[in-house]
Order: structure tokens, then sequence, then C-alpha cells
């Protein structure tokens, strides 16, 4: 990588449009699944199948969306996806029907992926340089963590404020009166972001030119398809993104085992977010300094290890320390995972000028928890109520990521000896 290094605004604008997109599709039912599930009048499963169209849409915005992130400048395409988002969230804001929210997920599918997600992951490339890829997708998702939390901090306060009445006590027509304030309000910023990155997430000229392509060949595509790389990326990101779609069960948990009202089990969720940006700076840094491959590799045993302790049913209403202790250790063990995993692309020989080509066709495979996570977990927490369902989520945890680690064993143990050299 030649070109000149992208400013810190560049990198601090795409952190910020890279959680701003996702916000109202699932930032917002992560820190309020209770109040979603009541608002929307949707059980668990019904939520599930939801997410699992959001994902049959965004597997192939992924695979023809990825070419067009090797062709356009990446401000362009993500500031359109962040204003078309914003629409959708005026759609979100009047409590439709279940028909209808199916629509706007599938919708939020090819809105939040299509124009989205590959250039945010090359724009992020483009900055990390050759050395600091670690530092720039640490950076990219701690600080979208940071970014989640401050929406899930901001919307808990919005709620609070336009209830009218003890939290515990509302009706669902309250609890709609006071969300809508909370999704209207997402919303408005979302269509805000768009506008910054329009406007000032610029690169200079030569590296803008040197980044994209005028043409994306077949040969151009077997050539990635032949790169080991991306195929253990596929059932690197598989694994490791089903742990952080589990992550929207601990706000479900404080209410359900742990007996914390809406608000309390909201600001469980977003004292998850808060551990999100410690993580992925964290991780970056040290990364950078040692082996990616390795760090990617210990942060899947992490997972395992706090997933057990769910799993096994050591968690109780009784055991409240514990219960923040073993969320912090999942949290740690899936948010280092995914700050990881594209930083280790440099290290696995993927071009950078064929990043959004490379992402569209990992990502085809490595994001279809989209499509069966969420109505899995609605699936075993139905299916068997209060803990026993959510020791059986933890169990799906703990088995994704034991097959995750075992994939960035095998990994690093490919490429370490290329990031010693």
């Amino acid at each position: 990588m030649n070109q000149k290094k992208a400013p810190w605004q560049f990198l601090l604008l795409l952190i910020l449009a890279g959680e701003s997109v996702f916000i109202l599709p699932f930032v917002l039912a992560r820190v309020f699944r209770p109040t979603v599930l009541e608002a929307f009048s949707l059980d668990n499963i019904q939520l599930g199948y939801c997410f699992s169209i959001y994902g049959i849409v965004a597997v192939f915005s992924y695979l023809f969306g990825g070419p067009l992130a090797d062709k356009y400048p990446p401000r362009k395409l993500i500031a359109i996806a962040l204003w078309m988002t914003a629409l959708g969230g005026l759609v979100y804001a009047t409590f439709p029907s279940y028909t209808v929210l199916k629509v706007l997920y599938g919708y939020w599918g090819f809105t939040t992926i299509f124009l989205f997600w590959a250039p945010m992951i090359k724009a992020t490339r483009v900055w990390g340089g050759s050395s600091s890829q670690g530092k720039a997708f640490g950076f990219l998702d701690g600080g979208r963590g940071l970014v989640g939390a401050l929406f899930g901090a901001m919307g808990v306060f919005i709620f609070a404020l336009f209830a009218t009445t003890e939290v515990a006590e509302m009706t669902t027509t309250q609890s709609q009166a006071a969300f809508r304030q909370v999704i209207l309000t997402s919303t408005a910023i979302v269509a805000l972001v768009g506008f910054l990155v329009w406007f000032f997430m610029m690169l200079d000229d030569d590296t803008e030119k040197e980044i994209i392509l005028d043409k994306i060949t077949v040969s151009q595509i077997k050539a990635v398809l032949k790169l080991p790389s991306v195929w253990l990326l596929m059932i690197i990101i598989l694994c490791a993104y089903v742990g952080y779609k589990l992550t929207d069960v601990f706000s479900l948990y404080a209410k359900e085992v742990m007996n914390y009202d809406q608000v309390e089990s909201a600001q469980v969720g977003t004292f998850l977010l808060f551990i999100r940006p410690v993580v992925g700076v964290l991780i970056g840094f040290v990364a950078d300094r040692t082996q990616t491959t390795f760090w990617l590799m210990v942060s899947f045993i992490i997972s395992v290890f706090g997933a057990l302790l769910f799993a096994f049913g050591f968690v109780t209403d009784s055991t409240t320390l514990l219960f923040f202790l073993s969320t912090l250790i999942v949290a740690t063990g899936v948010y280092a995972a995914r700050a990881l995993y594209f930083a280790v692309m440099e290290r696995g020989q993927i071009p950078l000028v064929l990043t959004g080509t490379a992402v569209g066709l990992i990502s085809l495979i490595g994001y279809t928890p989209d499509i069966f996570a969420g109505p899995a977990m609605g699936y075993l927490l139905e299916n068997s109520k209060g803990q026993i369902g959510h020791q059986h989520v933890f169990w799906m945890l703990a088995i994704f990521s034991f097959i995750g680690g075992l994939a960035a064993w095998y990994y690093h143990k490919l490429y370490k000896i290329i990031g010693s050299e």
C-alpha cells in the first residue's frame, strides 16, 4: 500500500457511519428488546423472522454490493446508504403490522449492506495501511461500539423522559409513545451523519484513483476465490457473527432471569455496548504489536469460557456479580473476534484493490447468521421458558465459538510466518 494515509477525520466519520446505519434495525432492538416485543406485539420467534428476512436480503446484497465498492468512492456509497436507512425509520416509528415490519427489515437488509458494508471495510483497510490493520479495525469496531453505546444511553434517557408513569406500570400505548421518540431521534441522527459523510469523508485524488477499478473481471474473482484466507474467513466470521448476534439476549436475560424491569434491562444492554469500544481499541493495539491471527484465536477461547458459565446454569438471580462478570467475559471474546476478523485480511494476502469483491464473497457465507441466528435463538427461548431456554442459547454460542477457534488456529498456523517477516 503506497497511498497517502487518510486523515483521522476520515476514520472518525467512518466509525460514526459504521454504527449509525445499524441503529434502527439492530441496536434499538438489542437495547430495548423487551420493549420492542411489547410495542410491536411480537414474540421472540417473530422478531427472529424479521432478522432472518433482513439476512436473506443482506446475503445477496453482500455478493452484488462487494464489487460495487471496488468501482465507486466509499464516501458516496456510504452516505446514500445512510439516507435510505433513515427513511425506513419513519415507517418504523408508526409501529406497523407484522407483515409491514418484515418488509421493512428486508428493505434495511438492502440499504445497510448493498451500498455500505464493503465500502466501509475497504475504507478501513485504506486508513490502516500495511502496518496498522489491527489498530484500524480495532478503532473501527471499538468506535462503533462507543457510538452504539451512546445511542443506547441516549435512547434509555429519552424513553425514561417521555415515560408518563412508572416504567413497571406502563401500558403498551404508553411504551409505544415513549419508544416512538427514541426511534424518531435516532432516525434524524442517521440522516445527519449521511450529510457529514458526503461532505467531509474525503480521500485525496491519487488514493481514490488507486483503490478503484474500472472493471471487475471474472479472472479477478477466481483469483480471490483461490486464496485459502478467503475460505477460512468465511468460517471464522460466521462463527464470530453468531456470537455477536447472540449478545442480543443479555437484556432479555436480565429481565427474565435476573428479574430486572424494562429500563434496568435496557441499561444492561447499554453496559454491554460500552464494553465494545474498550475491547476494540485495546485488542487493536495489542494485535498490531504481536500477531493479529493469534489474538483472533484467543478471542474465541474467551468466548467459549464465558458462554459455558451461562450454559451450565451458574448465573442466576442470586448471583448478580457473576452475571456482570460472565457478561464481561463473553463480551470481551465476542467483541475482540469481531474487531479482528477483517484485520487479518492483509496477513492473508488479499489485495487491497479487490477488497470489496473479497468482502462480498466472504460475507456471502460469513453473515448467514443474519438468516438463522435470530429464529434459532427465538425458537430456543420460546420452547424452553426461563433460564433453561437461555442456557440453550449459550450452548449454541459455545459450540460456534469452538468451531471458530479451530478455524482461527489454522489461519494463524498458515499465515503467522508472513506476519513475522
